[in-house]
């Protein structure tokens, strides 16, 4: 029983280091390589010096590969602090916060362009995307909520949130950052998303 077990652990091992190296590669070729289309398993697995099977077995999908490409972005990226951004005492310093946690993320890494790209040739993969930015949208609902007095209508706040959802998202940030800095940026948006706030609070 030890030995099976001794060679369990081998090749679970074995498998984890091929996830991360078919990974490591998947998002050097988003990187580096200026067409989309020409992504898919075989490139990545050349790529990765593995077999398309292996990369097949372990993402199922062209749409699973960018999936786990994207998650693993947004957990080095800083993605994690959105949690403690939330439980900021004052809901504007938490905007504030989380201003800042996207503007970074969406900085961080050329791959993130290339993956917001991929949407538009797989509509799988966009509605993969779709459902992780609504994530966010209903963070910035709680926090215009908490912002909104009783007076300001359903209308008002929704106004508010789908403002900051459009100004926090990556085509936002792409446009804004040709000819500035992710620092100005990041002032002009944390800006206008407070200015979005107008209204809530009597």
């Amino acid at each position: 029983m030890p030995p099976r077990t001794y060679v369990s652990s081998v090749r679970t091992a074995a498998a984890a280091e091929k996830r991360e190296r078919v990974l490591e590669a998947a998002a050097t070729l988003l990187r580096e390589d200026a067409s989309i289309a020409r992504f898919s398993l075989d490139t990545v697995a050349k790529a990765a010096g593995v077999t398309r099977l292996t990369v097949y077995n372990q993402f199922g999908s062209r749409r699973g590969l960018l999936e786990a490409v994207f998650d693993g972005i947004a957990r080095q990226g800083g993605l994690h602090g959105i949690a403690d951004a939330m439980a900021m005492a004052d809901p504007r310093d938490a905007l504030d916060r989380l201003v800042e946690i996207f503007c970074t993320f969406w900085n961080r890494d050329p791959a993130i362009g290339r993956l917001h790209d991929a949407m538009a040739t797989d509509p799988e993969f966009a509605e993969a995307l779709i459902e992780r930015n609504e994530r966010r949208r209903k963070g910035l609902s709680a926090l215009v909520d908490r912002i909104a007095v009783n007076s300001a209508s359903r209308q008002q706040r929704q106004d508010a949130v789908d403002t900051i959802f459009a100004l926090t998202s990556y085509p936002v940030f792409a446009m804004l950052h040709q000819g500035r800095s992710a620092e100005e940026v990041c002032r002009l948006i944390r800006s206008a998303s407070r200015a979005a706030l107008e209204g809530l609070t009597g």
